[in-house]
């Protein structure tokens, strides 16, 4: 069993920039790849970018490539997102995810654990 838990969500300008944070707790955190997703209100969970256990590969969907960056601190039992240059359309809750099996990041239903996700209201 592996709880996760987002925080640094908030209220920022469009051009601005969050750090978003996901603590693990529970089972051994390296052994898991993790992700972050977002969602907007009647839109399905969206793929933003993935981290293998080891942090040597990271993902991303291509409308974040050069803005985001995912990164794995495994002593920590942390996995980050930063998020800089952020525009109007990245306005969504972020959710972390947890994997322990092989397959593509983005697709939702692979993923064993989640968080409670975090607000991310980006403003014009």
């Amino acid at each position: 069993q592996v709880q996760l838990v987002e925080s640094g969500g908030g209220l920022v300008q469009a051009g601005g920039s969050l750090r978003l944070s996901c603590a693990a707790s529970g089972r051994a955190f390296s052994t898991y790849d993790m992700s972050w997703f977002r969602q907007t209100p009647g839109k399905e969970r969206e793929f933003v970018a993935g981290i293998s256990r080891s942090g040597g590969s990271t993902y991303y969907v291509d409308s974040v490539k050069g803005r985001f960056t995912i990164s794995r601190d495994n002593a920590k039992n942390t996995v980050y997102l930063q998020m800089n240059s952020l525009k109007t359309e990245d306005t969504a809750v972020y959710y972390c995810a947890a994997k322990d099996v092989s397959g593509n990041y983005n697709y939702v239903r692979i993923y064993s654990y989640w968080g409670q996700g975090t607000q991310v209201t980006v403003s014009s």
